[in-house]
């Protein structure tokens, strides 16, 4: 394999990398968006401590075909981001699988005969009983990863990706399960607006790469006071009125979606911190079910369902 194709797959090592941390991206390098951009940039700079500007990623990752290589310096910090040392590690890899493959070649040939022979009832065996392992679903429980409790279901959402197929799957007691169709590959993504996205991957034989017994979701906690705000009695109005100032955005746009399909009313910063100071009984009736928060990480937009 050339430098060239080698570089071809470190770009698509990198596109992987970058829709562990926003599954929705099904794209490719031609539609990845400035914003995009500016997300990989971000996540580049959090995971290698390096800086990667937008201008060469359109020169060197954006385009579908390459001519000629980058400097060496930038192929480290992206072999470094999908989890290696280098430029030089993630080509020697390949140079390892294929002096192992040569060397083995010859072997291969003569003990292949007898090696079928011996193969072949072992494989009938091994189906017979995967078969019926396959029927059987996976069940994985789902904890915060600081208080070790399981997560409350109405609070998060878990979807199965197949094929671009979405389907959200039932959580119960904190858990849900599974399905195990063989040779089949998908993606479980677990959403919440209290919890950061995470993304399992689930190979093709049906396994989460020996399915996890649980999944620890890692707390968002500017999201988590939010929502003790809202569901508390009040006790001292300026103390509270000083911590929704460090973490609500000077730009908060809040929606509240009405019930009856009656549309939605609209809050700012001010608006929306005066409820919260002054509770009434219609807050606690109110439910977020999305949130997203500035580069700064203060919450910038809450959406929310009146129940």
């Amino acid at each position: 394999m050339t430098e060239l194709e080698k570089f071809q797959e470190l770009k698509q090592k990198v596109l992987l990398k970058y829709q562990e941390h926003h599954p929705f991206f099904q794209g490719t390098w031609k539609t990845f968006s400035s914003q995009d951009i500016q997300n990989l940039i971000g996540l580049i700079e959090e995971k290698c401590k390096q800086k990667i500007s937008e201008k060469w990623i359109y020169t060197h990752l954006k385009p579908e075909t390459n001519n000629k290589i980058p400097r060496k310096d930038m192929l480290n910090i992206l072999s470094e981001f999908v989890g290696f040392s280098g430029w030089d590690e993630f080509t020697f890899e390949e140079k390892i699988v294929q002096t192992i493959q040569g060397s083995q070649s010859e072997k291969s040939k003569i003990s292949k005969k007898w090696m079928l022979l011996l193969f072949i009832p072992l494989a009938l065996v091994v189906v017979f009983f995967s078969k019926k392992e396959e029927s059987k679903p996976k069940t994985i429980q789902l904890n915060n990863e600081y208080t070790n409790e399981k997560v409350n279901a109405e609070e998060v959402k878990v979807f199965e990706l197949k094929d671009s197929v979405k389907q959200e799957l039932e959580i119960k007691e904190g858990k849900v399960q599974v399905s195990n169709n063989g040779n089949e590959k998908s993606k479980l993504v677990i959403q919440s607006p209290f919890y950061e996205p995470k993304t399992i991957v689930i190979n093709s034989n049906g396994s989460v790469t020996e399915p996890p017994k649980r999944i620890d979701l890692k707390p968002d906690d500017y999201a988590m006071m939010l929502k003790a705000f809202m569901l508390s009695d009040i006790k001292d109005w300026q103390t509270r009125k000083e911590q929704l100032n460090k973490i609500l955005s000077d730009n908060l746009e809040v929606i509240v979606m009405l019930k009856d399909d009656l549309g939605a009313e609209y809050f700012n910063k001010s608006e929306f911190s005066q409820k919260l100071i002054v509770p009434t009984a219609s807050l606690k009736k109110m439910k977020i079910v999305e949130i997203k928060n500035d580069a700064n990480d203060k919450i910038q937009f809450i959406r929310i369902k009146q129940e």
